[in-house]
């Protein structure tokens, strides 16, 4: 749906229509429902972009799956769970708010955006059989993880999910599994959330607008907007402006001038999935299955196996395959925009990772040179039956690795999610990568406590975000808090109808 609706001089303008300020701006409004909100978005519908149904995996990231939260063994044997743990509590905290939007009535229809799909992580060869094993000792070993199984029984691995064993060899095989998991349509909560911000008095959406500079004043920011439909230049002002245009946003942040943008870079890294929508296929796999990382491979590029639900209909999809591109934005990006990210502050951080990540660059001129072949071979690791016939190439979102300086030394943000905010706490902005989707919800949480304090030191406000996050304030993951924490699931996986 369009939007034309313009709030003059509003408390906060959030730029861009995904997940991230989805979340901020229904969370602002139902924690302090006089604040005025404008919300521009470049395309002519909402969520668009990275948050589009087949422009990301559509995985409730819970850290259950995948493996490149818990990347290798210790020296003694084991493995580190902590980051799996952590990303398992924050989507539960996303899982609470949407809950809470659903009993609240400010959506319908968490089947249209949430739906239960099982997790598993599948390895082969003996040395990643050992890894898995010791990965899930240390999983199980929590109370989130309780319910994880293991085992390298072909036969069990063929009923969880039958396509990863037809036709393989006698490599040893080993897979974990949890039913607790989900398949998101993260661009459908973003428009119910969005559709009832725009409802709300002193709200308002504009699509089809891009945000063209942001200039810093005493009393916030002014800032510019293009209509696209029409050429007309718009003027608005805010107190607070949140970016979370993608990779829109480190143009923004370079155009803000604000000291935490200088040295930030950005690595486009263009994406593309295999599908399938042979119903008898798709009827046999029922699950999210992800795999090792490929070497010198982003994190986004672990290969999985996944059942999608967008719009009602189940998919297979396979993939990432990484894809060359000088893009920033999917539908409204420009061949230009690399190139025009390249600043005196951070030429040096960029050609440092350049000589450092050679690796990187040949592993993106492999993938873009692939054929169908390449693919199907790829493919095969998981379901060695795989039929090229059964499948085609899509185009899939673009992501920007950010880039930064960190004690002198520069890296590539291979997972995790920046927000960048400037010291006055009047902007803040969206840089990275997964499970930032999965995780918004916390991701906007941090962003109200830093920037919004008094929102949660006011008892009434601290109340509300209590009746929205119940776990906001609660560590789950102690163990004395286990008794707790299973009471909030349950009720939020029933309101949601997760079963």
């Amino acid at each position: 749906m369009k939007h034309s609706t313009h709030i003059a001089n509003p408390d906060v303008i959030l730029i861009g229509s995904g997940v991230m300020s989805a979340n901020l701006g229904a969370l602002l409004k139902r924690l302090e429902p006089k604040l005025s909100i404008q919300v521009y978005e470049v395309t002519d519908e909402l969520a668009q972009e990275s948050s589009h149904g087949w422009n990301n995996a559509g995985t409730g990231h819970a850290g259950i799956c995948e493996l490149s939260y818990t990347p290798k063994r210790e020296a003694d044997g084991s493995v580190n769970v902590a980051k799996a743990i952590g990303i398992f509590e924050q989507f539960e905290q996303s899982k609470q708010f949407w809950s809470h939007a659903v009993t609240s009535g400010m959506i319908r229809g968490p089947r249209d955006f949430i739906n239960p799909v099982a997790h598993l992580s599948f390895v082969h060869g003996a040395e990643q059989v050992d890894f898995l094993r010791a990965r899930h000792a240390a999983m199980a070993a929590h109370p989130f993880f309780r319910e994880m199984a293991f085992t390298t029984d072909r036969a069990a691995i063929a009923g969880w999910a039958p396509l990863l064993v037809e036709g393989r060899g006698d490599v040893p095989i080993a897979a974990t599994k949890m039913d607790a998991g989900t398949d998101v349509n993260f661009g459908s909560v973003s428009r119910k959330l969005l559709e009832w911000l725009a409802q709300q008095e002193g709200c308002g959406i504009a699509t089809s607008h891009r945000v063209v500079d942001l200039r810093k004043t005493n009393s916030g920011w002014d800032v510019s907007i293009k209509d696209l439909a029409t050429g007309q230049a718009r003027e608005n002002h805010a107190s607070f402006v949140f970016v979370g245009a993608g990779g829109g946003s480190l143009h923004l942040l370079q155009k803000s001038g604000i000291a935490e943008s200088k040295g930030l870079g950005g690595f486009p890294i263009g994406g593309q999935w295999l599908v399938c929508e042979n119903p008898e296929i798709v009827r046999r796999h029922q699950a999210k299955v992800y795999g090792q990382a490929l070497e010198t491979a982003p994190t986004m590029a672990v290969p999985h196996l996944d059942t999608r639900v967008l719009d009602g209909k189940k998919t297979l999809l396979f993939g990432p395959f990484a894809a060359w591109t000088t893009k920033f934005l999917h539908r409204q990006g420009r061949w230009t925009d690399l190139p025009a990210s390249i600043k005196p502050d951070n030429l040096a951080t960029l050609l440092k990772i350049g000589a450092a990540n050679l690796g990187l660059v040949r592993y993106l001129i492999q993938q873009g040179t692939q054929s169908m072949s390449d693919r199907m071979e790829v493919l095969h690791i998981f379901y060695p039956a795989a039929q090229v016939s059964d499948w085609k190439l899509i185009d899939a979102g673009i992501r920007v690795q950010a880039i930064k300086k960190t004690d002198g030394e520069a890296g590539i943000v291979h997972y995790g999610t920046e927000v960048i905010t400037n010291s006055d706490r009047t902007i803040s902005a969206l840089l990275g990568a997964s499970p930032g989707a999965s995780v918004s919800v916390n991701i906007m949480l941090e962003v109200i406590k830093l920037c919004f304090p008094h929102l949660l030191s006011d008892p009434a406000g601290a109340a509300r975000m209590k009746a929205m996050i119940p776990g906001y304030d609660i560590d789950y993951k102690l163990p004395q808090n286990e008794a707790q924490f299973r009471s909030v699931q349950r009720r939020a996986n029933d309101l949601l109808e997760l079963g």
